[in-house]
């Protein structure tokens, strides 16, 4: 049931799961029908994963930049190894884009502090806070996956669609 037709041609069935995962691992829970929540979460458990088991390869370079006097100074910057930029090109071809969206009563500079230097705030998220996250987890445990849960609704109203609730644990 994890890979059904949906009712739709591939490209709309395709762009659907994008948008509807893209909005799961933003905002940590949707609520859709049963069937579209099955593949929803299939789906999000093979990013988590690939996330997960790519988050810790990071490279440190050094590198000389110039200060506010003009002065080169010697820093080392991290930067992706090599497995964890195929991922991150991997998750970014599937994802959509989501950017950040300033908070009621935020001011403008306060936003601009906030996201400074930050191009792709979902993947960062999902890099930054779930892997770790769930890489614990698994070895606290001792197992992968089971990133999300499936709770069922009951029917819908109107069309009698089971109704259900995606939700990272």
């Amino acid at each position: 049931m994890a890979n059904e037709k949906l009712g739709r041609p591939s490209k709309e069935r395709t762009a659907l799961l994008r948008g509807q995962v893209t909005d799961l691992l933003w905002n940590g829970r949707i609520e859709t029908t049963l069937a579209k929540a099955k593949s929803v979460r299939s789906k999000a458990e093979k990013i988590l994963t690939l996330a997960i088991n790519s988050y810790e390869d990071i490279v440190k370079v050094p590198k000389q930049i110039k200060d506010d006097k003009g002065v080169k100074v010697k820093t080392t910057v991290s930067n992706d190894g090599p497995k964890k930029l195929q991922a991150r090109r991997q998750i970014m071809a599937y994802l959509y884009d989501k950017q950040e969206q300033r908070k009621p009563k935020e001011s403008v500079e306060a936003f601009a502090t906030r996201t400074a230097g930050i191009n792709h705030p979902l993947l960062e998220k999902i890099f930054n806070v779930y892997a770790p996250k769930y890489a614990g987890r698994a070895k606290e445990v001792g197992q992968g996956g089971g990133y999300t849960r499936v709770i069922k609704l009951g029917q819908r109203r109107g069309d009698a669609a089971e109704m259900a609730i995606v939700e990272l644990i």
